[in-house]
């Protein structure tokens, strides 16, 4: 299943650790998605846990990366409600949250940003939580879970937009 990253236009990862709370909140989508439609041929929704850095790296070996990578995460910022999705851009990705997306060898290398220098475009969906448990609680709190059929939805019609259904 991971080998078709490669071949694929439309890429959509969901991160997060289903053990602690509302940071499951990406691969609870992707498992919402997965349930509830049939996604086109050109597009791959994946639950890439906490192994989104993986994902990104290989995808910056390859000759013709994906045109659109989405991101779907929870993160912590201010001014938003609990279970509150939005897109958020690249710029304003909490610190520690880009951290996923650097090389631990190389920890000003942003592999987000050198999959936009290969062309493709990003784009992150968060989903506001408040915390995240630091021991392990799975299951995600009422307002994330009922985030997650709006962000499949929005995910939809990301997908309509670009003709790929």
């Amino acid at each position: 299943m991971t080998t078709l990253i490669y071949s694929k236009d439309m890429l959509i990862f969901g991160c997060g650790n289903t053990l602690f709370g509302n940071d499951g909140f990406g691969p609870e989508v992707i498992q919402h998605l997965e349930a509830n439609h049939t996604l086109p041929e050109r597009v791959l929704a994946l639950d890439a846990g906490t192994g989104i850095r993986d994902f990104v790296f290989d995808l910056l070996l390859v000759e013709d990366p994906p045109k659109l990578m989405v991101v779907i995460d929870a993160v912590t910022v201010e001014n938003r409600d609990v279970g509150e999705i939005f897109e958020m851009e690249l710029a304003k990705v909490p610190k520690e949250k880009m951290s996923d997306f650097s090389l631990h060898q190389s920890p000003s290398s942003n592999l987000l940003a050198q999959l936009i220098e290969k062309g493709t475009e990003v784009k992150v969906l968060a989903m506001h939580t408040d915390t995240i448990p630091n021991e392990i609680s799975p299951g995600l709190c009422p307002a994330a879970r009922q985030a997650v059929p709006k962000a499949v939805e929005w995910i939809i019609n990301e997908i309509k937009s670009r003709n790929c259904f």
